[in-house]
């Protein structure tokens, strides 16, 4: 029974995380042009995966979608693909853990959804890798303009989506390892609870089992002796008698 709500907390985190995941993909501000140095703020910069946008004072936004995908900066690009595979991975590993899930009456034996189960732990935890990497490269290029002295254009400081696209990862690489914990428990209860049952069987089978008013057999030698004890216990009652 535990590991059911195991499988059961590992999905909440796991769907939780790939919401996140999926909703940082579509956000404006992976990057926000930084403040520091100036007095006056006229208009603010921020762009995402998609499009570079500028907000004036009065609060209108003017956005530019980026014009060519092959002519992006290699790290949008890779970001980009990241953040689709992870969208990707938690589709697949949402489907799996739903079938593979011992409260779900899907997916054939329990060894079987066992075996599914793990699978959906794998597919979260990579899940969740591609979007630290996707944010982690984003947020490396954001961090490293910002402290060359030698890059004289806008500086942009992080955006919310980064931090929402952590957040998403780490909580589905929680829940994957969850999965796949729970898992191994369960094998290893199974396991140790075969091993029982043979060792009770191999005990067992040394007890031989005799009907009332039937005798064990002996050997030869020790069957004279009891022969010979028989008529002395019967010769003494006699005696008696």
């Amino acid at each position: 029974m535990s590991g059911m709500y195991q499988e059961i907390m590992a999905f909440v985190l796991t769907t939780s995380g790939w919401i996140l995941e999926s909703s940082t993909v579509s956000m404006d501000f992976w990057k926000v042009s930084s403040n520091d140095g100036s007095v006056i703020t006229t208009s603010t910069f921020w762009a995402n995966l998609w499009k570079h946008c500028v907000t004036d004072s009065t609060g209108i936004s003017n956005c530019r979608d980026f014009p060519s995908m092959l002519a992006l900066d290699g790290y949008i690009q890779a970001c980009r693909g990241l953040m689709i595979a992870a969208i990707c991975l938690g589709l697949f590993g949402s489907v799996l853990a739903l079938v593979g899930m011992k409260c779900t009456k899907i997916g054939g034996s329990d060894k079987n959804k066992a075996r599914i189960a793990c699978f959906a732990g794998v597919d979260f935890i990579l899940c969740g890798i591609c979007s630290l990497s996707a944010c982690s490269l984003y947020a490396h290029r954001i961090t490293t303009e910002f402290f060359d002295p030698m890059f004289m254009s806008q500086k942009y400081e992080l955006g919310a989506a980064l931090f929402i696209g952590w957040a998403g990862g780490i909580l589905c690489i929680l829940g994957g390892s969850v999965f796949c914990f729970s898992v191994a428990d369960s094998f290893s209860r199974s396991h140790s609870q075969a091993n029982y049952i043979y060792r009770g069987a191999a005990s067992h089978s040394h007890i031989t089992a005799y009907t009332r008013g039937q005798t064990k057999p002996v050997k030869e030698g020790h069957a004279a002796d009891n022969s010979s004890s028989s008529r002395v216990q019967h010769f003494d009652k006699n005696a008696y008698v």
